[in-house]
């Protein structure tokens, strides 16, 4: 991974702080996307997002940034050593984004799925080399958060795990191995809590505000649930919930309803200027 040069799909929220991960400590990055309009987007995110991570320390304050490439094709990452699919968590969507490249790039390239949940044993059958694909949940913000969750597939090769603990060590990011499931760690744990939480609000048990205070103030809760909810993307955690639900057949995965009717109301959390919280005040 010296001469590393990654494909990121998906110029999202999450591609654009993984590209800011990588440029910063420099590792040229091809960022793609389905329209010049979205990437152009992506890039004046990925500039101010670069700023916020060196003032706070988790890219290098010094030195260069490496090139920044946008592309509307798949066939931009054709020469990458490493790509990571960052679309819209829906298994067939990058089922399909996955076994497209993976006819693309060369053999020896590791392809990552980018997911908070979907087991990589459901992609892999769709990908032309199963031993080069590997999962790396990357939390949000990507950009500022240096711990991520790997995933090994049960055919995941050891010589895939080293490229891409390789690649994560370049990016200044520490990966705790887990083994493939649905939800995997974090998911698994987070989204019934973020769940529950909005059926306490939704009871009239207590606020959001109280709820995330009790969680931070008792129980050492970093934002509170309700507050993370809102940075997810209520909309995204709606979808996580609903995996996990049917494919662990848990009721405690299913979205309650308060969280439902806010996706329906268009209420995304902070990507939408409300969801438990109101932020259109804030920007405003």
């Amino acid at each position: 991974m010296e001469d590393a040069r990654l494909g990121v799909l998906g110029a999202g929220v999450m591609g654009t702080g993984i590209a800011v991960v990588a440029i910063g400590h420099g590792i040229p990055v091809v960022l793609v996307d389905v329209s010049e309009d979205r990437l152009a987007d992506a890039r004046r995110r990925v500039d101010t997002q670069l700023r916020h991570a060196r003032l706070m320390g988790v890219v290098p304050a010094e030195g260069p940034v490496a090139a920044l490439a946008t592309a509307t094709e798949l066939e931009a990452v054709a020469g990458t050593t490493a790509v990571i699919e960052a679309v819209t968590e829906d298994a067939e969507i990058k089922a399909k984004v996955l076994g497209e490249v993976s006819r693309l790039v060369k053999t020896g390239t590791p392809l990552v799925s980018n997911t908070s949940g979907i087991p990589i044993g459901e992609l892999e059958r769709f990908v032309d080399r199963s031993d080069e694909l590997v999962g790396i949940h990357f939390m949000n913000p990507a950009y500022l958060i240096t711990m991520v969750e790997v995933i090994r597939g049960d055919r995941t090769s050891d010589e895939t795990m080293t490229a891409v603990t390789g690649l994560l060590a370049r990016m200044g990011r520490r990966g705790i191995v887990v083994r493939d499931a649905p939800g995997f760690v974090t998911s698994r744990l987070l989204h019934p809590m973020i769940n529950e939480a909005a059926r306490i609000v939704a009871a009239g048990v207590a606020t959001a505000e109280s709820v995330d205070d009790l969680m931070r103030g008792c129980l050492g809760h970093p934002t509170g649930p309700l507050r993370t909810a809102d940075l997810i993307g209520l909309d995204n955690l709606a979808d996580a919930l609903r995996m996990l639900w049917e494919r662990t057949g848990n009721a405690s995965f299913q979205p309650c309803e308060l969280l439902l009717e806010k996706v329906a109301a268009g209420h995304l959390g902070r990507k939408s200027g409300k969801g438990f919280y109101d932020y259109e005040k804030v920007l405003s």
